[in-house]
């Protein structure tokens, strides 16, 4: 049958004087290892989904520039800004140049409104969006056309985005949230000013931040002021507009509409009350009036999707007992809270690395944003979660997110073994045949042992992490299946010691392929660093090889091969502090750099904070990353605009500074990650509760004549081994019951 598909497939081409497309695909396939899944069916059904909105841009924006656009456009399309990308045989425009937004929502809720830059607000998963101008005869206020938009994150009992502008003319500040109710609402507030008369202008609009997002229909609610949007989506007002005004894309936009109405002679005629259009990009605006120097406030309200049974929507029970910092430096301390937030947000029942572009499930991204989660002590929903793992894993073992991904068995077994360890319960039993089933199933899938010794025993080439390149014999993906086997282990050790026998040796058995590959390697690689594959020579996907100290510390801390690996990464990538990644993002990536900043950390080499200090200099203004950033633009050029993977590295950076796991040794570091900079006179650093594998700890720093570090503790059974390494200072290790202890200047540091 596929045979007979390839021949149509080739007939139909070749009659119409196209490429054959079964030769393209064969040379395409050529350029990575043979795998049973090329490409995995989910990344390809979402590349669409990204590419048919570019491509309806593409017949939108180029022709329609005196259009109001999103931020996105006003600076990707202006040949006189930094972010402008030529268009020319690019059959798609897609926002690669500021990729930035801000989720609002409430915890236990899985509806997020996302905020832009510019305060644009998309109340619907890639749906339409609300907007506010202010605009004269002479003058227009519009937030996606200014240069200077300042943008504030409120995170007292809420998750607030506050966007302000300000000129000699005019002033705009809204206020954008989710407010409880049945259903929650997403609100938005919003003051405005003007010293001349003018008209506040609150807009639907038919795109959002990645683009078109067609509107066919725009009518009024009966009994109230506000619109209904495509027959379904109800926008209300909480005062009478003067009136309200439409367009469509046959019509000019709505900021040539208003002035050709001639604003000093506007009646308050009714007006039409509604409008199709069949393209799908209807627009409206509600006018009010801006008296010279008098303020204005406005409220919208969206009604949003029901709450699920048994939500808890109250921010107090989700961080009754989360992890506090404190830090002389208030930015790092800022985006510590943001990302705890953001974590909560986005962590409903299921984990969702971004709000929008990433807005479902992977075993990958939950591993580390789990691992964050119950370092901070954000137990509330883990569990259910992971309950969730067993629904994604198919009868024969496989936990899948998407098909091709050999890394994910390890990741799941690896991050139930840490919450059952974290939390000192007893596995479950349905947790139990799952993951011995997880381990199984990487024992049946590693090859055979064969005459190759570069792939030989290794996990089959697969897709993997996207970010390593095209399918390969991934050193990442056999990492994680050590780690896996080696939970699973432990984990059976009481319940069946035979098996856990056969995951141990499998295990060590995983763990000599590998290091075997690595030493076959250097006869032709020349380069004493770990490469993302044995089929390829040292590139940016190297930085996968680094989870083998980074979080699994299957290596020593200062194992050679990791050490040469992050310094060539470093010397070759590193752009504005941070990490490069040429393969695919193109952009900074904020995750991948905060992986070399641990092995640094753990490598007691300070050069790991001038990499805080970057990543922090590369945040938005409401504590967010995109997945990765344009390096002249800082805007996000690659996936979502708010990655909650970045966040989660952001926490596990700033609690390992203070308490981090040595798991070979049962140790527990303290301190080994204080710059000097923060051992100031008077100054107290503290950061606690942090849930660890022994147990709770808190860690207090203080600074007088000498320094003292002190703790308070809840261990699961005995006390881990405890060292003290702040830098500068000499190394102590605590012996008895200590709770705290006064340390000296090194030897070094005293010269």
């Amino acid at each position: 049958m596929w045979f007979l598909w390839k021949f149509i497939l080739r007939r139909l081409a070749r009659a119409q004087g196209f490429l054959d497309p079964m030769v393209v695909f064969s040379n395409l396939q050529h350029f990575s290892k043979p795998s049973e899944v090329w490409v995995p069916v989910e990344l390809l059904r979402s590349g669409v989904v990204l590419q048919a909105r570019g491509l309806i841009n593409s017949q939108a924006i180029q022709h329609n520039l005196d259009w109001v656009w999103p931020f996105w456009v006003e600076r990707q399309f202006n040949p006189n800004d930094k972010s402008f990308i030529p268009r020319a045989f690019s059959l798609t425009h897609i926002n690669l140049t500021h990729r930035n937004w801000t989720a609002v929502g409430l915890p236990d809720y899985s509806d997020l409104p996302i905020v832009d830059p510019c305060g644009l607000v998309t109340p619907f998963f890639d749906g339409w969006s609300v907007d506010a101008w202010i605009i004269n005869e002479k003058n227009s206020f519009i937030p996606s056309q200014l240069d200077h938009v300042q943008q504030d994150l409120d995170m007292g009992d809420t998750f607030a985005v506050l966007t302000t502008l300000k000129s000699e003319k005019f002033f705009l500040k809204s206020r954008a949230e989710v407010k409880k109710g049945e259903p929650p609402a997403c609100t938005i507030s919003f003051n405005a000013w003007a010293s001349s008369p003018s008209w506040l202008m609150i807009c639907i609009r038919p795109y959002n931040p990645e683009g078109v997002s067609f509107i066919k229909d725009i009518g009024p609610i009966d009994h109230a002021e506000g619109w209904i949007v495509n027959k379904k989506e109800e926008i209300h007002l909480d005062k009478k507009p003067f009136r309200y005004i439409f367009a469509n894309y046959t019509s000019y936009d709505l900021c040539e509409n208003i002035r050709a109405m001639k604003l000093e002679n506007m009646t308050v005629a009714p007006g039409p009350e509604s409008i199709s259009c069949v393209t799908g990009m209807a627009t409206s605006a509600a006018l009010y009036p801006l008296k010279p120097g008098k303020e204005n406030h406005v409220t919208v309200k969206i009604p949003l999707s029901p709450l699920a049974p048994g939500a808890s929507t109250n921010w107090a029970k989700h961080t009754q007992k989360v992890c506090a910092l404190r830090v002389p430096d208030e930015k790092i301390k800022f985006l510590f809270n943001a990302a705890i937030k953001s974590m909560i947000l986005h962590s409903p029942g299921d984990i969702y690395p971004g709000p929008f572009t990433y807005k479902r499930f992977w075993f990958r991204d939950a591993a580390f944003i789990l691992q964050a989660m119950m370092a901070a002590g954000l137990f509330k929903n883990i569990e259910k979660i992971i309950d969730r793992f067993l629904s994604k894993q198919t009868p024969l073992g496989h936990f899948m997110s998407q098909d091709g991904e050999w890394d994910s068995n390890g990741q799941a077994i690896w991050v139930m073994k840490r919450f059952i360890d974290t939390t000192h319960t007893n596995i479950k039993k349905e947790w139990a045949s799952s993951i011995y089933r997880g381990a199984q199933w990487v024992e049946r899938k590693r090859r055979s042992s064969g005459t190759d010794p570069l792939h030989a025993g290794l996990l089959p080439a697969g897709f993997s992490a996207e970010h390593l390149g095209p399918s390969d014999f991934y050193y990442w993906d056999n990492f994680w299946a050590v780690a896996g086997l080696r939970d699973a282990a432990l984990l059976a050790r009481v319940q069946d010691p035979k098996l856990a026998e056969g995951f141990g040796h499998e295990a060590d058995s995983l763990l000599n392929t590998i290091d075997d590959s690595i030493a076959a390697l250097q006869n032709h690689l020349h380069h004493p660093g770990i490469p993302a594959s044995p089929s390829r020579r040292m590139d940016a996907g190297a930085i996968g090889s680094l989870v083998a100290s980074y979080p699994l510390q299957i290596y020593d801390a200062k194992d050679e091969h990791i050490l040469q690996t992050t310094k060539f990464l470093m010397d070759k990538y590193f752009l504005q502090g941070a990490f490069y990644h040429e393969i695919s993002h193109s952009g900074i990536n904020i995750y991948l750099t905060l992986h070399i900043a641990q092995v640094l950390l753990r490598a007691a080499d300070t050069r790991f904070f001038d990499i805080v200090k970057s990543v922090a200099a590369l945040a938005t203004s409401t504590g967010q990353w995109p997945e990765a950033i344009h390096p002249r633009s800082k805007g996000g050029c690659m996936g979502d605009g708010q990655h909650i993977w970045a966040s989660a590295e952001w926490v596990m950076m700033l609690r390992n500074m203070f308490v981090r796991e040595e798991q070979a040794e049962r140790m527990l570091v303290l301190c080994s990650g204080i710059p000097q900079e923060w051992i100031r006179p008077k100054e107290v650093l503290f950061l606690g509760p942090t849930q660890t594998l022994y147990g709770e700890i808190s860690v207090t720093i203080k600074v007088g004549d000498d320094v003292e570090v002190s703790w308070e503790a809840k261990w699961h059974k005995s006390a881990p081994r405890i060292e003290i390494r702040l830098p500068g200072y000499e190394y102590c290790t605590v012996h008895g019951h200590a709770t705290s202890m006064k340390i000296e200047l090194s030897q070094e540091a005293a010269l």
